[in-house]
């Protein structure tokens, strides 16, 4: 059976949509920080498990008040799943934490800081330089 096909891709797609509308709009819990995202989710094949990561925006303990806040409202999160999506089973979830988003915005920002003292000429002039290397 293939991992990766049409049909998984679909179902990851939906779980992912369902997740973040649930997780934007239903959830209660004052630990689960409002800028949290579904970055990606992974249905296994047999639809049984999945691995729903997420993205806060904030520091270490918004992070993990967010997560102790997703893990303990599971019960719930997997009810509502069931009750949108038309799967023959609703995969048990475990959230993970991606720190994908904040590492980007860390090198972007170290960017930044590297070139704030370049002239825009300099950096012209570097670009045609490397050009003229090849």
């Amino acid at each position: 059976m293939k991992k990766r096909g049409i049909k998984n891709t679909r179902i990851n797609t939906e779980v992912q949509r369902e997740l973040s509308n649930i997780i934007r709009g239903g959830l209660k819990d004052p630990r689960v920080a409002s800028w949290t995202s579904v970055v990606a989710a992974e249905v296994a094949p047999d639809l049984k498990t999945c691995k729903a990561y997420i993205s806060v925006l904030g520091d270490e303990k918004a992070q993990s008040d967010t997560l102790d806040g997703l893990n303990s409202a599971v019960g719930y999160i997997r009810r509502e799943l069931a009750r949108t999506l038309n799967m023959r089973n609703t995969p048990e979830i475990r959230f993970i934490l991606d720190q994908s988003i904040e590492y980007g915005v860390n090198m972007s920002k170290r960017i930044d800081e590297v070139t704030k003292d370049l002239k825009p000429a300099d950096i012209d002039e570097k670009i045609e330089g490397d050009s003229d290397a090849q």
